[in-house]
């Protein structure tokens, strides 16, 4: 095995998602290193937000679709993130809408100041919980761990009583037919609320997500002020964003 962490990291994740759970000495043996290293490892994981150490090993800390998601392009991920994250100034209030991407937006606000995030994605929490700079609102609602996100009409309703300057969205799917979509209708109402609140609607997403519509209809394209997405944007949405009145920034 070799002693890259990224390759161990992919065969620990791999391990909890088939086993629900590994002990830190079976470990250090399938893995070829010492239990130190192992427990450093699962340290690391730990400290990303996708496990739980436990007496002798660790558990998966989120839903099974949810860590997919976390591990699928990381690197793009953060990058759109960062650029995201750029756009809050001192002293914003803003909404985050569930989402892995959406999340990693709080990782990235160190060093700003007097921030005030509003949100029902509980994986803000991971981030935020380090930045003491930050407040952060979580709304009620009911739980849905496999979107690890808030929703329902207590959601809804809670998210009425805020206006702010940004809010960052996520997206399930987009297509030229239905703009941008969510997988569940439930979703779907919470973040289109969450872009009427605000000054400025920014969606941030990956590329992969356009030309894959999910099945409930967010906004249309001219609902949206910005796009944060990476390079590999084809040109047909590029022309029916920009047409649309959405200014296109790539990390």
């Amino acid at each position: 095995m070799s002693s890259s962490f990224a390759e161990r990291k992919s065969v620990i994740l791999d391990l909890l998602m088939e086993e629900s759970s590994v002990n830190v000495s079976e470990l250090a043996k399938r893995l070829n290193v010492t239990v130190v290293t192992a427990r450093a490892d699962l340290a690391a994981l730990e400290e990303e937000g996708l496990l739980v150490r436990t007496h002798g090993g660790a558990v998966p800390a989120r839903h099974t679709k949810i860590m997919e998601r976390m591990r699928a392009e990381q690197g793009v991920k953060r990058a759109i993130a960062k650029v995201a994250a750029a756009k809050v100034e001192d002293g914003d209030t803003i909404i985050i809408s569930a989402g892995t991407t959406t999340a990693l937006i709080a990782k990235y606000l160190l060093g700003k100041r007097g921030v005030h995030i509003v949100t029902n994605n509980t994986l803000v929490l991971t981030y935020a919980r380090t930045n003491p700079q930050l407040r952060v609102t979580l709304v009620g609602g009911e739980f849905r761990p496999e979107e690890e996100g808030v929703v329902g009409p207590l959601a809804l309703k809670a998210i009425d009583q805020f206006y702010v300057s940004k809010a960052f969205i996520g997206i399930d799917g987009a297509s030229v037919k239905q703009g941008f979509t969510a997988h569940f209708v439930e979703s779907a109402d919470l973040v289109r609320k969450m872009a009427e609140q605000a000054d400025q609607v920014i969606a941030i997403t990956d590329s992969s997500k356009f030309g894959k519509p999910g099945f409930a209809r967010i906004l249309p394209f001219d609902g949206v002020d910005v796009l944060v997405t990476d390079n590999k944007l084809t040109k047909e949405f590029e022309i029916e964003m920009t047409s649309a009145g959405v200014r296109i920034v790539k990390s």
